[in-house]
């Protein structure tokens, strides 16, 4: 059996998306900027998709803009307020457990000249509103706190933040604005950007069944942001470049999916999720779970186990058919432990120990079965020859 546990890394595209999407691979060729038949019909195509992905977050279409894929959606936000704002400040605030997507592009902003302060968070991975408005300054212009954390699924007060900057705007903040990463949670949890008072936020399609290479970037009616890209006119003036419509199609049907299918997905998953971190805790000894159990997404568990390097756990499971990771795919490779479970203020040896098991709808409760019992046998093989050695 082959079960597939890295959902937070990229998800299987669902057949529906899959066969939406072919036409436009074939007799559907035409550039949506064409005026002929062929090009209206991409171009139909195009913003029939941009409904559905605005449906889904509670954006209106024409506040949202295609682009590759969360990681330019946050290049985008970030930058693109810098740019756009930076005569009036330079100053950022981000957290120190967001997607390297966010951390590095504030990096890069900080060898211009900007200045970020990067929030800790508590144990559980959770920041302090206290801290969020100790934080801010007369130069601050931009807020990026992400809402649903990738590596261990704790689900940040966005709304919260969003006070803080509205009061900061009625104090005379008015070129503040306030970003979420959104990548995990679209799709998991009920997201609207109305309610969270976000003036930016990033969607990948990826993680929600859709094709890899696109994504979105809800930008607020009113914002101004510089850019990162030159050439033509399309999206609005926000990212120029042909559009890529299958993926754009894809996503659009992978949107309408998570947007009809949220409850009963959300319902599942936290089911097996559950279900799995019951009986590894039942199972096995010295089994930490990190991140907050009361407030996190459904689909994710990261999980500390005593005395096993996780590398070591992730390859042996992987040859008996299981697929988990041991962090940010983004992040692989790196032989520094996981920023996030240091931020968390973990040992060590605990993070060294960390697997992150990340569930779908697709996911079945003989796979999550399978899944506990070759890792209770794996745990208890690693141990002894640990033991061993």
């Amino acid at each position: 059996m082959k079960v597939y546990l890295d959902n937070s890394a990229t998800t299987p595209v669902a057949p529906e998306v899959i066969e939406a999407m072919l036409p436009y691979f074939g007799d559907e060729m035409g550039n949506a900027q064409s005026v002929h038949s062929f090009g209206q019909r991409a171009k139909a195509a195009l913003e029939s998709a941009r409904r559905q992905v605005a449906k889904l977050i509670g954006a209106s279409a024409t506040e949202t803009v295609f682009l590759s894929g969360g990681t330019e959606a946050d290049n985008l936000a970030i930058r693109g307020t810098a740019e756009a704002h930076r005569e009036w400040g330079r100053h950022i605030i981000t957290t120190q457990i967001e997607h390297p997507a966010v951390l590095a592009t504030c990096e890069a902003l900080e060898r211009e000249g900007f200045r970020v302060t990067y929030l800790p968070v508590s144990g559980r991975g959770r920041i302090d509103i206290g801290d969020v408005r100790a934080a801010l300054r007369e130069d601050t212009i931009l807020i990026s706190i992400m809402q649903a954390n990738n590596e261990i699924g704790t689900v940040q007060p966005i709304r919260e933040v969003a006070e803080v900057v509205a009061e900061a705007r009625q104090a005379g903040a008015k070129h503040l604005h306030l970003h979420s990463d959104a990548v995990q949670s679209v799709g998991k949890i009920p997201v609207n950007v109305s309610e969270l008072g976000v003036d930016l936020l990033s969607v990948s399609a990826h993680k929600i069944h859709g094709p890899k290479g696109i994504g979105c970037l809800y930008v607020r009616k009113g914002i101004r942001l510089g850019k990162l890209l030159y050439g033509g006119h399309h999206e609005r003036d926000r990212r120029p470049g042909t559009e890529n419509i299958p993926a754009i199609v894809g996503f659009g049907r992978a949107a309408q999916m998570a947007c009809e299918q949220l409850e009963d997905r959300a319902r599942s998953t936290e089911k097996l999720r559950d279900y799995l971190e019951r009986h590894i805790t039942e199972r096995v000894e010295g089994v930490r779970i990190n991140g907050d159990p009361s407030n996190r997404v459904p689909n994710i568990s990261n999980l500390s186990f005593e005395g096993v390097d996780g590398e070591s756990l992730l390859i042996a499971l992987d040859l008996k058919g299981i697929a988990v990771s041991t962090g940010s795919a983004c992040a692989s490779g790196s032989l520094e432990p996981s920023h996030v479970l240091k931020a968390l203020g973990l040992p060590r040896e605990v993070i060294r120990g960390s697997l992150r098991f990340s569930l779908s709808a697709f996911n079945t409760q003989p796979e999550i079965d399978f899944a506990i019992s070759t890792l209770v046998e794996t745990l208890a093989r690693l141990q002894e020859m640990s033991a061993e050695g």
